[in-house]
């Protein structure tokens, strides 16, 4: 066995690798949806399972107040984001009376608008639940973005834009899903500050 030192080498090699095979050109049109939902003061809603359900809560927090600056305070419009990871109450009853494909989709049909933004992140991309989600927000009129992995799955034919981390692994799809949130919130608060 390697030492944890030639381990984490050898995981950074492929991550690197990773990054510089990702394809940044349909971060245009994701980053595009994004901003144009925000300018026209709609919501967003983000959904994933297991990591990518702590990424969705962690992507949440920095559209709602990482846009706004270190102390929030910044005087733009503030983003409407919600995480449908994060009532677990709700996620449970679901999952309890249904069963778990409709811990997103039904939540979402009580919230969303025409017009809204999923962001669904799925490693797979073909997470039933998050599939269900996907399938419930085009029948809402709501725009759909993904954040995949592997070969993309059902996620990425069915959004509108799919941002595809070309990984086989879970963790360096992880990775790169979180290294985009924090692209995504630094790009955002560099351009609503003229920056």
């Amino acid at each position: 066995m390697q030492k944890p030192s030639e381990f984490a080498k050898s995981y950074l090699t492929d991550l690197k690798t990773v990054l510089d095979r990702l394809p940044l050109a349909a971060l245009d049109k994701l980053f595009a949806v994004i901003e144009e939902a925000h300018a026209a003061g709609k919501q967003i809603f983000v959904i994933g399972n297991g990591g990518s359900a702590a990424t969705a809560s962690h992507m949440m927090n920095d559209l709602n107040k990482g846009t706004l600056g270190h102390k929030g305070d910044a005087p733009w419009r503030r983003f409407k984001v919600i995480a449908l990871t994060d009532n677990v109450s709700l996620m449970t009853a679901w999952a309890n009376d249904t069963d778990y494909n409709t811990v997103f989709s039904e939540p979402l049909k009580n919230l969303a608008n025409p017009g809204d933004v999923l962001i669904a992140i799925s490693a797979s991309g073909n997470s039933p639940n998050i599939i269900a989600a996907v399938e419930a927000a085009k029948k809402l009129g709501v725009k759909v973005l993904g954040f995949g992995g592997f070969t993309g799955g059902k996620l990425a034919q069915l959004a509108d834009v799919c941002v595809v981390v070309p990984s086989n692994e879970y963790g360096p799809v992880e990775d790169v899903h979180m290294i985009l949130d924090h692209i995504l919130t630094s790009y955002l608060y560099a351009k609503l500050s003229g920056k």
